[in-house]
Formats: C-alpha cells, structure tokens, sequence
C-alpha cells in the first residue's frame, strides 16, 4: 500500500468501470441532449489531464457558478480523477458573496456557465488576487489539447473531493470537506435503504451546489448505470410533463417540491405511473402530502441528513409513513446514531430526547481551512448535529429541531418543529412555520406563520383552538401571520432568519 493510503473508495473510478461495462448507455439527458457512458468518461478523462496540463495539481480547488448541466458532471468527475476539490458555488449568491467564498476557498480556477459568467467577473473585479476564470461550456476548449497518455496521480480515499458551503441559516458558511470515501459510503448506505438499478431513469432537480445534488441520487445512479436527467430549475409543469415524457421512476426534492406539484392543476391527470418512489429532505413531510402522493401509487421515503454527513443519516422506509408520522426513520448502513444529554453529559439509552450525535464513515473530516469550527462539530469522535431528536418505539427518530431555534417559553423548552408538525395537521394549513420573539411575561413566544389552502380563508380562532387541542399550552404560539408563502434557502429549507425579522418587526 502506498504512504498515501488506500484508493478502493475513489469516486473517478465509478465512470471508468461504468463506461467500459454500458459505454453505450444513457448517463446525462439534458435539454434534449444525451451524453453516454463512453462520453462522460473520456470527457472527464481528458478534462482532468488538461487541468493538471495547465499547472493544478493534487489538492486544488476547483470553484464553479452553474445551473444544472453536463458539463458540469464531466466536471466533477475529471476532478476525482485528478485529485482536484470541486467547490461549487450558490449561483444566488452575490457578487461580494461570491467573492468572500473564492477567498475563503482559494481555488485555482473558477468556472462559470454563460448564464452566471456575468456575476463570477463582478465578484473577480472586488478581489486583488482573483482566480482565472473559464467558460465552463468551452472549457475543453480553453485549456487546449492535452496528450492522451499524460498521467494522472494516484488518489485515495481520503482525498478531497467536494467542498460544500453550509446554506448559512445559522450563521457565516463554512466549507465542508467530503472526501472520496465519504461519498463511497454514503451510497453503499444510501443504495440499501432505496435501491437502485440499471434501468431508472432520475430526474434532478436539485441544484449542483447542494450535496444533495450530487449524494443523494445522482452519483449512486451512475454507479449503477442508471440514467439521469438534468433540469436546469424546478418548473412544476415542466416536471409534471418530464416525469410522463422520460417515464421518470424516481427522484429527489424537499417537502416544497412535492407540495407545489401537488397543487398543479395537471397534477390529478399526469401520468405518474412509471414513478415508483420520491425521496424527501430537509423538513419531515405532512402526512396529508404523503397520502395525496401515495394516492397516486408512489412512494414516499423521508429521511435527515446534514452536509458534514455527505448527507444521509436516517431514513423512514415508505411503509412505515403512516404508522411512524412525523418520524424520519432509522440510521442508514454504516452509520451510528446516538441521542446525547447535555445536561449529563452521558448518551441516552433506549427512549429519549437529545441532540444527535453521528458516527460513520460517511462523516467529513472537517471544514476547509477552519479548524476552530472543525473541533467545535465534534466530540470525542462524535459529529455533533445540533439537532434535537426523540427516539421512540422500537428506535425509530422523531426531529424536534435546532438546538439553537429552541426557545424557552415560561421556563419550558419549545421546539420550533414539533409545533409547526400539529400546525401542518389542520385541514386548511399547506405549510406552516414557527420562530420566537421576546415576550415580558414569559420571555420568549412562538409565532406561527401559515399559509393557507387556495381559496380558504384561514380562522385563526380555529386554529387556535386545534393547536391547543394537540399541543400543552406554553407550546401554542401566541401569533398566528398567514401569508402567501413561506420564504426558503435555495434548497428549499424555510429561511428561519427572515421569518424571524418579520416577527420582530411585527409585519
């Protein structure tokens, strides 16, 4: 074995193994285009000498700005190969943004699709030591012709392969470092808890940026040799029709996704016959949802993650949706869950309430360049979450929220999650969500933001009445704000801060 370490986990060689099994296969469909297994491993082949042609070398960042797209997949796996770090970039960031990420990530290149080409030169003309910037359409192009036998290094698996910025919610972003083994095992896990063949077909909506636009399907489909089909943004008509067009047997969104599919008005009449399960993320998924997809034969497995865990932690098979509402399962293969008491500091045992602790091959090793923040995630080995859950019958997890979005209401805990849950469960409420605000009596108190049904004009008695009836009352809020619609990250996670400035600011 060399000094470097083992290279059994490396993600470059799941297209070289892939291409030369189903060269012929489908890999990427996007914008009626189709790029092979053959194309996508020679692309990236030759896309990773170029970039090591033109002076990177083992380590490197690779920052981009882009939608969704091919070449920004070749991308990715030209890096693996290379031993190059790809950090993509939140293409809704501003310019000052942006910049702040390209100096905290140092990359040595940047590249951007045409639509963003625009925001990476603003965000380059506020540096003093920008990284070159490339067309990624043209990239091939750009860093000219490259013998076919230049060689590549050996990588390991506990190289560098993606860098993720953290969405930010609770603070400044920070880098998460995941290597080739995180990303190996997270789909060894991933692949047993909703297995995947050959002949899927993956619609991906997900932005690039997000690890879940990379783990949480599209790489265990191209292990698999499945195929994937790439969409720039989420348009619900444009996916209703995706899904009856491309026969579309799986895919991945966040409670919003399936929500506003669900309110389409095609959505009773689309053809969902070929899709057999949809993965959710980032919030638990209102039961009602749930039985509205079921309805239509499909389904449904919830689950939580973090990006320090590349993500998958746990996850609710579709079966067990009804009998476990609200719950987001069991820990994924090779992953350890724990619940820990910070008053004790001991670990749970059996049933419980604690923060969820992690443990696991798929776990990252620690932030880019920081780490202060890297010894602050963990705890004797443990990944701290931040996440308060309950275990419950038979070790199924139930999350309660954010450690730091609970407040304390009359000298009792309130967790933000388990009131927004009793609020999602009334008949006119399709999304719902819960932040505190100071109070003088009883020192702080939830206010409830609703957004009701169509044509439904919420009663705000009645629902007051209904979270009394399923809540104690230091968790009912004492302001209840319909509004249109909730305000979200660019993953579809509700934006907690600018829900909490409204409440403040009483409007």
């Amino acid at each position: 074995m060399s000094e470097r370490g083992a290279n059994l986990h490396v993600i470059g060689r799941w297209i070289e193994e892939r291409a030369r099994q189903t060269p012929q296969r489908s890999a990427i469909e996007y914008d009626g285009r189709t790029m092979t297994y053959d194309e996508l491993d020679a692309t990236s082949g030759d896309l990773a000498r170029a970039l090591l042609h033109n002076g990177l070398s083992l380590g490197d960042r690779v920052a981009t700005l882009t939608e969704n797209r091919p070449e920004h997949v070749a991308l990715f796996f030209a890096c693996a190969k290379a031993g190059l770090i790809l950090t993509p970039l939140n293409w809704r960031l501003t310019p000052p943004e942006i910049a702040a990420q390209l100096q905290a990530f140092e990359p040595a290149l940047v590249c951007a699709s045409p639509t963003y080409r625009p925001q990476v030169e603003l965000a380059r003309a506020l540096m003093t030591n920008a990284p070159p910037a490339l067309n990624l359409e043209q990239l091939a192009i750009e860093l000219g012709p490259v013998a076919t036998d230049h060689e590549l290094p050996r990588v390991v698996d506990d190289d560098g392969l993606l860098i993720i910025a953290t969405s930010g919610t609770t603070g400044t972003p920070k880098g998460v470092v995941l290597t080739h083994a995180n990303c190996f095992w997270t789909n060894v896990g991933f692949d047993l808890a909703a297995p995947m063949g050959g002949d899927d077909v993956v619609l991906q909506v997900l932005p690039q940026f997000h690890v879940g636009g990379w783990n949480v399907q599209p790489l265990l489909a191209w292990w698999k040799g499945a195929t994937v089909v790439l969409e720039a943004s989420f348009e619900p008509e444009r996916v209703l029709n995706i899904i009856e067009r491309r026969h579309i047997t799986t895919m991945m969104g966040v409670p919003a996704t399936y929500l506003l599919l669900a309110q389409h008005p095609r959505f009773e009449e689309a053809d969902l016959t070929s899709l057999r399960r949809v993965l959710v993320g980032g919030a638990s998924m209102p039961l009602a949802l749930i039985e509205t997809w079921q309805a239509r034969g499909v389904d449904v497995v919830q689950g939580y993650g973090l990006t320090e865990a590349s993500p998958n932690v746990l996850a609710l098979a579709p079966e067990d949706a009804r009998s476990h509402l609200g719950s987001v399962g069991k820990p994924y293969s090779y992953v350890d869950v724990a619940l820990h008491d910070h008053l004790t500091d001991t670990f749970i045992v059996g049933e419980g309430r604690g923060e969820i602790y992690v443990k696991g091959p798929n776990v990252f090793p620690g932030y880019w360049n920081n780490p202060a923040a890297t010894a602050a995630a963990f705890d004797d080995g443990w990944l701290r979450t931040g996440d308060i859950a309950e275990r419950v019958d038979a070790g199924y997890y139930r999350i309660c929220g954010r450690a730091k979005e609970m407040f304390i209401s009359g000298g009792e805990n309130v967790y933000p999650a388990e009131v927004e849950q009793a609020l999602a469960t009334y008949v006119d409420v399709v999304d719902a969500a819960v932040v505190a605000i100071a109070h003088p009596h009883w020192g702080e108190t939830g206010v409830a933001f609703v957004v009701a049904k169509c044509d439904t004009t919420m009663d705000i008695v009645k629902l007051t009445e209904h979270c009394r009836s399923c809540l104690a009352p230091y968790k009912v809020p004492s302001q209840f704000r319909v509004i249109n619609e909730l305000p979200r990250t660019p993953v579809g996670k509700i934006d907690k801060m600018s829900l909490t400035k409204l409440a403040q600011n009483g409007s």
